[in-house]
């Protein structure tokens, strides 16, 4: 299929992970792909990968600063936007007590004040009928031990996915989240979640593996098509079934 002919979409934190699968799905579908991320060389590889008209966009999100300044640039090489994936993040994982202001603040900037004003700072570069999707978490649902500021942060998103649906929607955007549970990539052995921890929270995922990227792409790319424009400030959860239990 070649649903995102003609279409130009965003990806931050398009370098790695499930943002990089995002974008490639994308790119096979005939989509011109903006990313961000804030490492230059995998921002360079990835490009690599998502042919000529790609563009990599070194940018750190959880600023108005960095927001309007990605928009600006976005706007000074005359792009508008089909779809957009919010996908850039943080998790951090820690004890109630063990969390201090730095790491809230952190958490927060990135994970929702980052969003919030990336959207605001986009939407006049936004074509009619877009998508944006917000990448949320199951942590905002299951009160994981050790989650607390990750979790809220991923409920906010949840949260903002409603209310600007309601704001968006007279511009004819659409805005949903999608809700990953534990999904391969390398953010997980970045977190320590290797061999006996790997395989304790593999054990409460009722299908009884992670998910893959890929996986996560191909529901991100439902909600950005057209098929699916009866969709609006909805969650979709991606765990296997974690949350059910």
């Amino acid at each position: 299929m070649n649903r995102f002919e003609g279409k130009t979409v965003l990806v931050t934190g398009g370098n790695s992970g499930i943002g990089l699968a995002t974008a490639q799905a994308f790119a096979a579908e005939g989509a011109r792909v903006v990313i961000t991320g804030r490492d230059e060389a995998s921002l360079a590889a990835a490009r690599e990968t998502l042919g000529a008209n790609a563009i990599a966009i070194r940018n750190v999100t959880g600023t108005v600063a960095a927001a309007r300044e990605l928009a600006q640039r976005l706007a000074d090489e005359h792009v508008r936007l089909d779809a957009v994936f919010v996908n850039a993040g943080i998790a951090t994982f820690a004890p109630f007590t063990d969390i201090d202001e730095k790491a809230w603040d952190e958490t927060f900037a990135i994970n929702v004040k980052g969003p919030y004003f990336q959207i605001q700072s986009l939407a006049p570069l936004l074509n009619q009928g877009a998508s944006i999707v917000l990448n949320g978490s199951i942590n905002a649902h299951i009160g994981m031990p050790m989650s607390s500021v990750y979790a809220a942060s991923k409920a906010a998103l949840v949260s903002l996915a409603k209310t600007l649906s309601a704001e968006l929607l007279p511009r004819g955007a659409r805005v949903n989240v999608v809700s990953p549970g534990p999904i391969a990539t390398p953010l997980h052995e970045k977190l320590g979640l290797v061999d006996d921890a790997a395989a304790q929270l593999q054990s409460q995922i009722p299908l009884g593996r992670f998910g893959k990227s890929s996986e996560v792409a191909a529901t991100v790319l439902h909600l950005a098509a057209q098929e699916s424009g009866f969709i609006v400030g909805t969650e979709i959860v991606i765990d296997g079934g974690m949350s059910q239990l």
